[in-house]
Parts: C-alpha cells; structure tokens; sequence
C-alpha cells in the first residue's frame, strides 16, 4: 500500500469507478491510495483457506462469506453511491445483512473483516483501516501476520475495539461474531513457506 496520491482532491465513488480496471485503488476518506501490487503466495494460502473454510461453514445461512477484490462501500451518512468517498478492498470478509450487498459490492460495514498482514500494507491495516473499520462499526477485525504465525482480534464493544487479543495460529480459532465458526490453522500453516 503506497501513501495517498498527492492530487489534492476528495475523491468519491464516482471518480473510482471511472479510474482503469488494471490499477486498484482504496479510498479513505476521500484520500486514494494505490494497492500494492499481488500479494505473495502466503497470503493468498491464507486468505484464500479462511475463505474456503468459512463458506463452507455458512453453506445454506444466511452469512455470506466472501474474498478480494470486492469493493465494500462505507458511507458516513446516507449518500448516494457516487458520492461515498470511502471504498476498502479487505482481504476477506462477512456480511450477515442481505440488505448490504449489491451487484457492485457491499455497502455498509461487514460483520467480520479479515487481513492478511504484508511489508507493504501492515501498518496501513493495522493503524489506518483498524481505526475505520472501527468508526463504522465492522463487529470483529482480524489481523493475521504470516511471517510470525500471530493472529490479532479487535472485538466492537460499545463503538470501540479496546485492547486486542492474539493468538498463535494453532489449533483452531472461535469467530465471536459467528456462532459456530471456528478457523483451523494447522494444515494451513504447513503450507506456508519455510522461508516465509
């Protein structure tokens, strides 16, 4: 993740949608920030087994789980589409409300958010998108970091995420927010690169 572009200009929804498809862009407040470039094998082993594991598990629910690149579009108020100026690409992500997914994504804050942590975006996600995901109410944010097997958990409890848990990617891991979700990590970080 590199810093905002430095073009001096809000943007919104409707400027993102015209930019090319081949650069992928996030906006924060109004501020765009180009995406690194693909991530790495790790990260998608990772990404890509949460979201196999979860869908699996939410066959038939009422929870849709789904994976990046999905725009999900956080308005501060009630605005039209074209003039949100805050879209995030999370790395995986679930959504328990209908209501909130469209053909172009989803708007409003998912219930459950999860990066996977890379040199290029870790403080990014771990500072800037921890303290926006906060404010618009995403239930429960995890930070999973490849290289040192740690897995850090922000609960929402009365609007804030407070002090955070971690855990070691072993065994298996509880999704507070979704009953009967639980994330084994065993088989997956036997396929992690050694030299990761």
């Amino acid at each position: 993740m590199s810093l905002a572009l430095k073009d001096k200009e809000h943007h919104c929804y409707g400027d993102y949608l015209s930019w090319p498809e081949n650069v992928r862009y996030e906006l924060i407040d109004g501020d765009a920030y180009l995406m690194a470039p693909a991530p790495d094998v790790a990260h998608q082993e990772v990404a890509g087994e949460i979201y196999r594991q979860v869908s699996n598990i939410l066959l038939g629910k009422p929870c849709r789980a789904l994976i990046a690149p999905v725009d999900v579009r956080l308005p501060k108020f009630n605005e039209d589409d074209n003039r949100i100026d805050t879209v995030v690409q999370p790395d995986f992500l679930v959504v328990c409300d209908d209501s909130k997914l469209d053909r172009r994504g989803v708007r409003g804050a998912p219930d459950w958010i999860v990066e996977v942590l890379s040199p290029s975006t870790a403080s990014h996600d771990q500072i800037k998108k921890r303290q926006l995901y906060e404010r618009h109410g995403v239930r429960e944010y995890w930070l999973i970091h490849p290289v040192d097997r740690v897995l850090t958990v922000y609960i929402l409890s009365n609007g804030e995420y407070g002090k955070p848990e971690f855990y070691e990617l072993l065994g298996e891991t509880a999704v507070s927010v979704l009953p009967g979700v639980e994330i084994q990590w065993d088989e997956l970080v036997t396929r992690l690169p050694k030299d990761y």
